[in-house]
């Protein structure tokens, strides 16, 4: 793997997860590219992996796979998961596969490389645990909320913590919705299906004058 420092612009270049989510295959799938070298990659000074977006582009043309789900379908909300722990993760993803809802959803292990896809992808839903390893989500979401990015999304804070601690920690950005561990499968899905209800009105007020 090539680790000299990329000369491209910012867009240039995605995180391991992103790629996986372009090229339709498994996070483990794209690091073995990346270590067979069919894609570009290196790493930065921190230790974090990126990956040229152009490899990624040419790898899908070379196999003729198929156009990535990501070539924006606006029928379905856009999800990104920022979570470190597998075991939600995994229940997460096999909750939203159950419910059967348009929803497009991008898992991330770190909040670092979420940062990172975020201008590409543009999540309309954020959901983000508080307490994680190296960027927790309180710095996670005090760096979003200076970013445009950050209007436009619905957000949720996932955690374990009490309101006491959550509050030691400096509180969360307006706006953001709090639910404790265990989640309210329930509660959640009812409000995925609000969003989508919104999110289809708009869809068919924009119609007539995008025609």
């Amino acid at each position: 793997m090539s680790i000299s420092s990329p000369k491209e612009p910012y867009e240039g270049y995605c995180g391991t997860s992103y790629a996986a989510k372009v090229l339709g295959i498994s996070v483990g799938t794209v690091q073995g590219l990346v270590e067979r070298k069919d894609l570009t990659a290196w790493k930065t000074q921190g230790g974090h992996r990126r990956i040229s977006l152009q490899s990624v582009y040419e790898y899908q043309r070379r196999h003729n796979l198929a156009p990535s789900a990501l070539i924006k379908n606006e029928n379905y909300l856009r999800v990104l998961v920022v979570e470190d722990d597998e075991t939600t993760r995994m229940m997460l993803q096999l909750n939203f596969d159950r419910w059967n809802l348009p929803l497009d959803v991008v898992m991330y292990d770190s909040a670092i490389e979420a940062l990172l896809d975020m201008p590409k992808y543009h999540p309309q839903v954020l959901m983000t645990d508080l307490r994680m390893s190296k960027v927790d989500g309180f710095e996670f979401l005090r760096k979003l909320n200076q970013h445009a990015l950050f209007g436009s999304m619905s957000v949720v804070a996932m955690t374990g913590m009490t309101p006491k601690e959550v509050e030691e920690h400096g509180g969360l950005p307006d706006g953001v919705k709090l639910i404790y561990k265990p989640i309210d499968l329930e509660w959640l899905k009812g409000f995925f299906d609000a969003l989508i209800s919104v999110h289809q009105i708009s869809r068919r007020t924009r119609a007539p004058e995008e025609r």
